[in-house]
């Protein structure tokens, strides 16, 4: 029987590969803003104009996808912009707000509106960055994207504790430094690269391993 796994940020980077990975067994609910060519072609349920800053956004999504369970629930989307102490104007500031908005409060609205399509037993996973670790910041810098990944990590971690008589799994996954749009494709690795070992570590998801801060390769991450 297949699974239905619900991905936000499907368009393009590393949701789209995710989409591809399960687009062909599994039932695929793709949340984006915009489409993708690429997106299009796949044989997946696609969900457009889906703002997850606005409520109503988050409440049209809910609606359209009525009655469908979730067995897999992927939070990729997410957006990065640069700020420094230095340079902190209005629209610095206003740049880590819609930071906060899309990277921290943005998956934990979609995983409260969604809780009753989650099936028990089931899996989230948030895809975070190791830039929210505060023991592994040793370049400065970045202060609304380390600012609103730490913020999703601990509410990551509280959900792991609030899921768990429901045995619903949280994974907290930093991806790798991986060439996407987002890194202006100056990453380490591939999309693909990075994807293959999602795919394990949602595999490997357990309520044992639940609410751990991972690497994609299987670290374990210093909070």
């Amino acid at each position: 029987m297949k699974k239905t796994i619900l991905i936000t940020g499907a368009n393009k980077g590393i949701g789209l590969e995710l989409v591809k990975r399960y687009a062909h067994t599994e039932n695929v609910l793709a949340v984006c803003r915009t489409s993708s060519a690429e997106l299009d072609a796949l044989p997946v349920s696609i969900y457009r104009d889906i703002d997850i800053r606005r409520n109503s956004s988050i409440k049209s999504l809910v609606s359209d996808i009525g009655d469908q369970k979730i067995d897999l629930f992927l939070n990729v989307a997410g957006i990065l912009s640069q700020e420094d102490i230095f340079e902190l104007d209005s629209d610095a500031i206003d740049r880590i707000s819609d930071q906060f908005e899309v990277n921290a409060l943005g998956p934990v609205k979609l995983v409260a509106a969604f809780l009753d399509k989650i099936v028990n037993g089931g899996k989230i996973i948030m895809v975070t960055s190791r830039m929210g670790s505060v023991e592994d910041n040793t370049s400065g810098s970045r202060l609304g994207y380390r600012m609103s990944k730490a913020a999703l990590n601990i509410a990551s971690k509280s959900l792991s504790v609030d899921l768990k008589p429901r045995h619903i799994s949280v994974g907290i996954i930093h991806p790798g430094s991986v060439q996407t749009d987002m890194t202006n494709n100056r990453g380490l690795i591939t999309v693909i690269e990075s994807v293959d070992m999602i795919v394990e570590r949602i595999k490997d998801l357990s309520l044992e391993t639940s609410g751990v801060f991972f690497h994609a390769s299987g670290e374990i991450l210093p909070w």
